[in-house]
């Protein structure tokens, strides 16, 4: 949902105490609430908001507290204690702590309170979740379904630089004519925080790429409606010769997933995970691979060895005469 796209003031009062008794407690969450509307936030973030505030207002109540001033350090450690004795993940804990450092930060600015309770408060660690990935076999299934059309054509260059290269999908539909060297098997492409970075894209995605420029793309660039420029530059195009959004990426992605009956969930970033585990598996350093994804620090690309050794224990259980 756009940010422009606020939800009516009523979705924000309703999450507030009844307006019948409300007191300082809830005036304080209201007016931080609409501060929030005001600067266009989401209405899913507004959401998210309202019910953490909330639910730490019933907590206030609870504990007798009258004032923002009354909230202790020992308020908040209990109050957290309580969500995860009743079932909160480690991610819901750290998003309702997060809401309620905004809205202390929001206290202090305004004086109404001298100083944080949440100070020396840290979020709980993050459960580490090892990212899903394809086998070889799977991924050679997926890239054989995409027919010798215009969009087939396109759909399967699409996956072989999202596989082939390593890159997130923002940073393949991002992709300009400019930005490609397929004669020598380069992309540049742009990641996070506007930073370029070289990657090398193989043989069959190189071919498959070509494939798409020469007898796709014109075939989509003729849809483009008339007074809209010379031309798109983007090199991956929509139905109507406009950039492709990521979201129609995962949508044309989920219907070839269907067509493999994969019984998996895999999104575009499934396809990056499977390029770094093969890599890893096929001996590349974990450095290297580092530099491929364009991660800022090695321990993000880590993750991936913890698949490999996981690998390399099976075929040992699988292999080994005293396993």
């Amino acid at each position: 949902m756009s940010r422009r796209n606020i939800p009516p003031p009523s979705i924000i009062s309703a999450h507030v105490a009844d307006r019948k008794g409300i007191g300082v407690l809830e005036e304080h969450v209201e007016s931080f609430l609409q501060i929030l509307k005001q600067k266009n936030y989401s209405a899913h973030t507004l959401e998210n908001y309202a019910v953490d505030l909330k639910q730490f207002l019933q907590f206030a109540r609870e504990e007798a507290l009258k004032n923002w001033e009354e909230v202790k350090h020992h308020h908040l450690r209990q109050y957290l204690a309580q969500l995860k004795i009743g079932g909160a993940s480690r991610a819901t804990v750290a998003r309702k702590l997060a809401s309620l450092r905004s809205f202390f930060k929001y206290l202090l600015r305004s004086e109404i309170i001298e100083k944080s309770p949440l100070v020396n408060l840290h979020n709980p660690k993050k459960e580490k979740r090892l990212p899903r990935f394809l086998y070889q076999k799977e991924i050679e299934e997926l890239l054989a379904l995409p027919p010798f059309t215009p969009f087939g054509l396109r759909d399967r260059a699409i996956m072989e630089l999202l596989y082939g290269a390593g890159i997130r999908v923002s940073e393949l539909t991002g992709l300009d004519l400019e930005d490609l060297d397929p004669d020598r098997g380069y992309l540049m492409v742009f990641g996070k925080g506007g930073k370029e970075r070289l990657v090398p894209l193989g043989k069959k995605g190189c071919h498959s790429l070509q494939e798409y420029l020469v007898r796709g793309r014109p075939y989509l660039l003729r849809n483009r409606g008339k007074g809209k420029g010379p031309g798109e530059k983007a090199v991956f195009l929509n139905r109507w010769g406009e950039r492709l959004s990521t979201r129609s990426v995962r949508r044309l992605l989920d219907g070839y997933v269907k067509k493999a009956a994969l019984n998996k969930k895999v999104s575009p970033h499934t396809l990056r995970h499977s390029f770094a585990t093969h890599l890893l598996e096929g001996g590349a350093d974990l450095r290297v691979v580092q530099e491929l994804l364009g991660h800022a620090s090695v321990s993000t690309t880590q993750v991936y060895t913890h698949l490999s050794r996981e690998k390399i224990r099976k075929v040992y259980d699988r292999a080994h005469p005293r396993a």
